[in-house]
């Protein structure tokens, strides 16, 4: 997408941020076209991590950061998921698990020093994330059938890279919003938006994944809102969407239902598809004082074998009580900042941010370790962030000031025009 010029930050940081994106695609997800080992998969997402710190120490070697109360509160997160996994209660890949958090966390603060409220890494997080659904899409053309298989109710996954149906719908959804507010805000054209816009909403269709649509249509709301009584491309918007989600629920109703339910059952529909059977299972299990305030470990997200997939029991099972309020204090925190910054476009792509993180930690698992949802409220943070202020110029001193700058050169007018004294 086209935009402003940005200054003052290398081309190479968004390497770093797209070798972050990369690490965090994970490496369990359907069946590809190519069969990947799933060790092969891991050495990619791992090193893709350590080449993106080392490059942001190549960048920033003087470890010039910025002070951030959002990296502040991960790296405590790291410290408490260091003290739950010493125990190795689940295993020495809780150990592996903390330093890939370690790097992650470091690779944040020595990318703090170019966050400074710019737009800069909102159009990284786009180009990146439309380069994963571009891989999503190839396979989609490439070979339908792995693309939508039966295992997955015919829902869209990734055939060249293994991408679940809710991970390809989230991203759809963010860089979505995202571009529809750099549309309303002025900061790309209408061929540029569209681009990016309508093949993502396709596939986002595609996933039937009802948390992501319902994070893009809440965010955007909120996001929208916020704009409203300054913006009047966004009221205009915001209209003309009203109308158009009153015509859809008034004729398509039936269709819309149907993708809703996904073809389920009211008993699977109620029970959040089986999550609330893990739910109540995790909360019933018996726990330590030190596990009940520390958790148990970073672990795959899982409890009994069975995918927690909700942010605040996954951080509750692995790093306690301390880390669900360590999680709580920074979407908190966020919130508070976006909400007492002045109207404008980067407030109201960090709010739209936040607020799809929030939305989606009731379904999914990953605001407590490296994961897409802690890099969306990273730049949430880049937009929040103050800029950086302007060196200032030093005073020439007096005598350099004498000599660059002479006298004028007084103008010699002829005897003949001169005017005679007055007697």
């Amino acid at each position: 997408m086209n935009g402003e010029a940005e200054h003052g930050t290398p081309r190479a940081v968004g390497i770093v941020w797209g070798l972050l994106v990369l690490n965090t695609l994970g490496s369990a997800g359907a069946k590809t076209i190519v069969p990947l080992p799933r060790s092969l998969i891991q050495l990619v997402t791992m090193g893709s991590l350590v080449a993106a710190f080392a490059l942001a120490l190549a960048l920033n070697p003087r470890l010039r950061i910025r002070p951030s109360a959002y990296v502040l509160l991960l790296t405590l997160l790291l410290v408490t998921s260091v003290i739950a996994s010493v125990n190795l209660e689940s295993g020495f890949g809780a150990l592996f698990r903390c330093f890939r958090l370690a790097l992650f966390v470091s690779t944040l603060w020595l990318l703090s020093r170019w966050w400074d409220g710019g737009l800069t890494f909102v159009r990284h997080h786009i180009r990146m994330y439309f380069a994963v659904l571009g891989s999503v899409a190839a396979g989609l053309a490439v070979s339908p059938g792995a693309a939508l298989p039966d295992l997955y109710g015919g829902r869209l996954v990734g055939a060249l890279w293994p991408l679940t149906p809710p991970q390809i719908g989230q991203y759809a959804a963010v860089i979505t919003g995202l571009a529809v507010l750099l549309l309303l805000g002025r900061r790309t054209d209408r061929a540029s938006a569209a681009v990016v816009i309508v093949p993502s909403l396709v596939l986002l269709a595609l996933t039937h994944t009802r948390t992501a649509t319902l994070g893009l249509l809440l965010g955007l709301v909120l996001a929208i809102g916020s704009l409203f009584l300054t913006s009047a491309a966004a009221r205009r918007f915001f209209a003309w969407a009203v109308l158009c989600a009153a015509v859809a629920a008034v004729g398509f109703a039936s269709a819309l239902q149907a993708w809703f339910l996904r073809g389920q059952s009211q008993e699977n529909f109620s029970s959040l598809t089986g999550r609330a059977k893990v739910w109540d299972a995790l909360l019933a299990a018996p726990r330590t004082t030190a596990q009940e305030w520390f958790g148990v470990g970073l672990g795959d997200k899982s409890f009994g074998g069975l995918p927690i997939d909700n942010s605040w029991l996954a951080v509750y099972n692995e790093q306690g009580l301390i880390g669900v309020g360590l999680v709580a204090a920074i979407l908190v925190v966020l919130g508070g900042v976006a909400l007492l910054r002045p109207p404008s476009l980067r407030r109201a792509c960090a709010i739209f941010l936040i607020s799809y993180c929030a939305i989606a930690s009731y379904t999914e698992a990953g605001l407590g370790d490296a994961s897409p949802y802690l890099l969306h409220l990273a730049v949430a943070v880049s937009l929040l962030a103050a800029p950086a202020p302007a060196p200032a110029a030093s005073p020439a001193p007096a005598h350099a000031t004498a000599l660059t700058t002479p006298d004028a050169p007084r103008r010699r007018v002829p005897r003949w025009a001169r005017r005679p004294e007055v007697p």
